[in-house]
């Protein structure tokens, strides 16, 4: 009876409230400007899609979460679930009723709720992921089989037209010879019926295997050594981690690769840097060694320009010393001296005209001596046979 009389009490108060809320926030949209009215909107919209995201994630929560479940682990859960279930218990009371009153969570509880959601996000994608990766395994290894299959069957085509085509043609008739078709197919039978036998035989003992690890798996959850789910969970966390390190390790290792890369340019170009400078070191050790050579020459034709210079002045000295004793001569003296060698000249003159009459003369005797001498040879033959006899 409590329970009944006390419904119409609280529907009338949440009306009275209701309408007094109406009637304050007539008054203060009638009061604000437009600007404020729009800014009031934008928020109240933003206020709504939260509380509509909120409410898809509570909704979503409570279909995933079972009505029995709840109600036996009402006692052993937290807080946020007792709170949740007393709010659905409420909402499903409210909808008898002519009013709905409000009813709103804590922050914790939201947070707990959403990191429970994320948790059945994560696992629901990471199941997604595993089914994928299967799906795509699946479709990898019939595409490798399809490309074996397509690559035995070019093969066998191209041996086929090597073969039968073109190698098994009579030359005189032009036709294929049936009895190398025959054993060409003898032979590929043979082959096939091989692999068949090594196939089974791989089979055969892969199946031992699997019997063996069987044996062994069940002789495990015998002696309780079997691992759980949270073994596999913790094994899983674990992996993730070394996955984690592994690709920081090949981050560092990249890095490594990339310093090393910079640092070989970096050498490589001071490698050709010294090596221009060690070439210019060479020609400038050259050039100085030529200029040393030339300095040296310098120095020795110096010595040279010294002694002669030394000479030089004393030459000078000397003929200075003997400019100052020489005494100019008198006029008549220079006078009788150019006529005496005037009269040198001419007598010269007249002694080299003779020379050449002499010498003119000399020619024309020699001649006539030849001449005479050749005569006589001829003349008297027995004489000079005789003269040479003497000899």
């Amino acid at each position: 009876m409590t329970s009944t009389g006390e419904g119409p009490s609280a529907t009338g108060s949440s009306s009275i409230s209701a309408n007094t809320s109406q009637i304050s926030l007539a008054d203060q949209f009638a009061r604000s400007t437009e600007e404020e009215i729009l800014i009031a909107l934008d928020e109240i919209r933003s206020e709504n899609d939260k509380l509509e995201k909120e409410t898809a994630i509570l909704s979503k929560y409570l279909k995933r979460v079972d009505p029995k479940d709840i109600q036996t682990q009402i006692k052993e859960a937290s807080p946020v679930q007792q709170d949740v279930v007393r709010v659905h218990k409420r909402r499903s009371r409210s909808r008898t009723g002519s009013t709905e009153r409000l009813l709103k969570l804590t922050t914790e509880q939201k947070c707990d709720i959403a990191q429970r959601e994320h948790d059945e996000l994560k696992e629901e994608i990471n199941k997604f992921k595993h089914e994928t990766e299967k799906i795509l395994d699946t479709y990898r290894a019939t595409r490798e089989e399809a490309e074996i299959r397509l690559a035995e069957m070019k093969k066998s085509s191209y041996e086929f037209n090597r073969d039968i085509v073109l190698g098994a043609k009579n030359p005189r008739t032009g036709r294929v010879i049936s009895e190398r078709v025959t054993r060409y197919f003898e032979d590929k039978m043979r082959t096939r019926k091989a692999l068949i036998e090594k196939l089974r035989l791989k089979n055969s003992t892969l199946k031992v295997q699997k019997k063996k690890l069987q044996l062994q798996l069940k002789q495990k959850e015998e002696m309780g050594e079997v691992l759980h789910e949270v073994d596999f969970k913790q094994l899983k966390i674990e992996n993730n981690q070394y996955l984690e390190k592994i690709d920081e390790r090949n981050q560092e290792l990249l890095k490594l690769k990339h310093s090393s890369g910079n640092t070989l340019q970096v050498l490589n170009t001071f490698k050709k840097k010294l090596n221009n400078l060690t070439m210019e070191s060479n020609r400038l050790k050259l050039e100085i060694s030529q200029r040393n050579e030339l300095l040296t020459k310098i120095d020795n034709e110096t010595e040279l320009v010294e002694k002669e210079r030394e000479k030089a002045e004393k030459i000078n000295a000397n003929l200075r010393r003997q400019l100052q004793d020489y005494i100019v001569p008198e006029v008549i003296d220079y006078v009788q001296v150019r006529a005496d060698l005037y009269d040198l000249t001419k007598t010269m003159k007249t002694w080299e005209r003779k020379v050449d009459i002499a010498q003119m003369e000399l020619q024309k005797y020699q001649k006539q001596w030849l001449s005479m001498r050749e005569h006589s040879h001829t003349v008297n033959p027995w004489a000079t046979m005789e003269q040479h006899a003497a000899l």
